[in-house]
Parts: structure tokens; C-alpha cells; sequence
């Protein structure tokens, strides 16, 4: 069996061992770097299946790290935030962060948003036919999306929500729900990160025939409105 590699970049030493310690308990392969620059290079020489970054590093910061791999890869990306600050969280997820974590952390709880996000990772090369809402076509097996024929470029998790939300056309799911099926996890307190990225799809969604609406004190569902 084949056990993931994740690469760990933070410029703490006891953060970077004390998550190789859980993570390698969990079975994993983990890879370390120190700065911004090095996590670069490790990324192209060793091809890990997660990266967990920090924002705040030498060399190249987290920021950049995040968007020079977005510009060529859907790589899964953990951030890591010595602030607990919304402006950080938000723009790490709009460069494309699957998910975040603010230090200092319960390394378990590390642990369990890898795994989450792995495993949200492999269920993508299962799904393969097209989906469409209204003008909306989404290919799972290409991970694109057209409306109206016309092409719209999505960050990696706005296209798996924006999926989850199209296989679920008129159902309303909460904002837990969908921190289940589209982050693979159910921490109180994260429900922001659904928002976050609610408000983005519409703005991309703008021009189309469907809508999410948000149902008040319960979640979000797609319709189509032609």
C-alpha cells in the first residue's frame, strides 16, 4: 500500500515535528521545508498529495506559495494562520486554500482535516458525467464549467461546491452539511468558509439561469430560474 506524502512548510521547527509526529502515526509520508522558496522546489521534485502551509514565511510567503501552485495544480492546500484573523482565512481561501487552521492547533485535529480533505480529493476521480443546471454544464472528469456555452474559471473548491450544490438542485443543505460533503469535515465554528465561498459562486453565476439562495437559519440551495 501506498501511503500519501504530505509536505509540511513552516518555519517553526517544533511545528514542522510535531505535525511529521501525528501525521506519521497516521501512516502518511511527510516532507518538510523551512521557507517559501524551499516548499516550491519540494513541491516539483516530490509530487506530495497535501501540502500544509503557513502564510507567514521567509523567502516567498504562504500567499504566493498558494497562488504560483494555483496557476498549474488543484494540489490540496492547508493553511496555516498565527492570527486568528478572517482577513487571512478569506484570502487564503480566495487564492485557492482548501482549507485553514489557526496555530496554535490540536495536532489531531490537523490530522483529521488531512485525512478530510484526501479523502474529498479521491471521490473527484469518481464522478465523470457532465451536469447540467439550467445554462449551467459542470464536467467532474474535466472539473470545468460553462455557462451558456461560455466558459468560467472556478477555484478548486468552488467547483466541488458549486458540484455538491448542482447534485443536490432544489435541496436546501446547511452550511455543516456542506462542510461534510465538500470539505469532508464538521467543526463547529467553520461554517464561515461555506460563506465565503457562497458569495464567490454567485458572483461567477451571475450570468447564468440559476441562483443559489440562501434560506435563512438553515443553508443554501441551487435553483434554476429558466
Amino acid at each position: 500500500m501506498i501511503h500519501p506524502l504530505i509536505l509540511v512548510v513552516d518555519d517553526e521547527q517544533n511545528i514542522r515535528e510535531l505535525a511529521r509526529m501525528y501525521l506519521e502515526q497516521e501512516g502518511y509520508q511527510v516532507a518538510t521545508a523551512r521557507d517559501g522558496a524551499e516548499a516550491l522546489r519540494q513541491i516539483q521534485t516530490l509530487r506530495p498529495a497535501l501540502v500544509i502551509l503557513d502564510l507567514m514565511l521567509p523567502e516567498v510567503d504562504g500567499w504566493e506559495v498558494c497562488r504560483r501552485v494555483r496557476a498549474s495544480s488543484d494540489l490540496p492546500i492547508l493553511m496555516l494562520t498565527a492570527r486568528d484573523d478572517d482577513v487571512d482565512k478569506i484570502v487564503g481561501l480566495e487564492l485557492g486554500a482548501d482549507d485553514y487552521l489557526t496555530k496554535p492547533f490540536n495536532p489531531r485535529e490537523l490530522v483529521a482535516r488531512v485525512r478530510a480533505i484526501l479523502r474529498r480529493s479521491s471521490r473527484k476521480a469518481e464522478q465523470t458525467q457532465p451536469l447540467r443546471v439550467g445554462n449551467v454544464v459542470i464536467d467532474p472528469a474535466r472539473r470545468e464549467v460553462t455557462v451558456g456555452g461560455q466558459a468560467v474559471t472556478l477555484r478548486s473548491k468552488e467547483f466541488d461546491l458549486l458540484l455538491t450544490l448542482a447534485e443536490h438542485q432544489g435541496i436546501v443543505l446547511s452550511r455543516e452539511k456542506l462542510l461534510e460533503l465538500v470539505w469532508g469535515y464538521d467543526f463547529p465554528g467553520q461554517t464561515r468558509t461555506v460563506d465565503v465561498h457562497i458569495a464567490q459562486l454567485r458572483e461567477h453565476l451571475a450570468q447564468s439561469t440559476v441562483s443559489i439562495e440562501t434560506v435563512w437559519g438553515i443553508g443554501y440551495k441551487l435553483v434554476a430560474n429558466g
